[in-house]
């Protein structure tokens, strides 16, 4: 069997192994989410804490915890709210669930600094290649782990903002520069993970193509980060008709050497994510 070389991703004292592809679960702590089913938004704290920790016995190596709708289209949440809702739910995972790596899904660096000062480790920031001012400066403060992901505009607008001319090449270029200013600001390069954004600001078919870049992007040496779960691109009426796509495209990436996938089918996801590296590894 072939050695692989071992890749890891640094997230604020937490060394997180991407030799074999993370599972990041969905936790939205929000009433509005696209997808109805993740709406936690009203569960008492104890009921995050069993919806978490459902997720790590089903495979999730991370949580990642969201006070705001990035949908397109959605409402803007004020950073105080974001927080009322986010950091008590960092803090009961932090203390109840010790072996989960937490992350905190927000484009507000007020609201980072405070999830990250409770316990998470990683920032997912969906304006990652054009962040808020300070965030950038947070991250390479603090050593937290960061989700580069590329959008353009806000929810409000992203819809009317695609018009690439080449969409991977575009999107690669500017995960690049703003890797490279983000490092000269002092943040290591393996705190840094890629996410090329599907659906934001992009079309059906620039998903697609993004998605089949996937091996591209990771051939940067960044781990390259992949949420697709149950995003309108896929097909199918609805987000709920959208499962067995999320699962299939989730290997999909995987298989061409993704770091980790952001889904909301934990248990499915892991258990389609552990035949394919058994058939993987067999006969490698």
């Amino acid at each position: 069997m072939q050695k692989r070389e071992k890749r890891i991703w640094s997230c604020l004292g937490r060394v997180l192994s991407w030799d074999v592809p993370l599972v990041m679960g969905i936790l939205n702590v929000t009433p509005d989410s696209f997808y109805a089913k993740s709406r936690k938004g009203g569960l008492s704290l104890s009921g995050l804490v069993a919806a978490a920790g459902a997720m790590c016995r089903g495979g999730a190596a991370i949580v990642d915890i969201g006070g705001e709708s990035t949908r397109p289209g959605a409402t803007p949440v004020s950073p105080q709210e974001e927080i009322r809702r986010v950091v008590p739910a960092v803090e009961a995972l932090v203390g109840q669930l010790p072996e989960v790596c937490v992350s905190v899904d927000t484009r507000h660096v007020e609201v980072a600094r405070a999830a990250v000062a409770a316990g998470a480790a990683i920032i997912n920031d969906v304006r990652g290649c054009d962040p808020e001012p300070g965030m950038w400066e947070l991250v390479a403060e603090s050593g937290a782990g960061y989700v580069m992901m590329h959008a353009r505009g806000t929810p409000e607008t992203m819809d009317g903002l695609t018009g690439y001319k080449d969409v991977v090449g575009e999107v690669e270029a500017a995960l690049r520069e703003a890797t490279e200013r983000l490092v000269a600001l002092g943040a290591a390069r393996g705190q840094i993970a890629w996410d090329p954004g599907l659906g934001f600001a992009k079309t059906h078919v620039d998903s697609w193509k993004l998605l089949g870049a996937t091996a591209r992007f990771a051939a940067s040496g960044q781990p390259v980060l992949i949420g697709a779960s149950r995003k309108r691109f896929l097909g199918g009426e609805c987000p709920e008709a959208r499962g067995p796509a999320s699962v299939g495209v989730a290997i999909w990436a995987a298989a061409q050497g993704a770091a980790a996938v952001r889904v909301h089918d934990v248990p499915e996801t892991a258990q389609a994510m552990r035949a394919f590296l058994s058939a993987r590894d067999a006969y490698a």
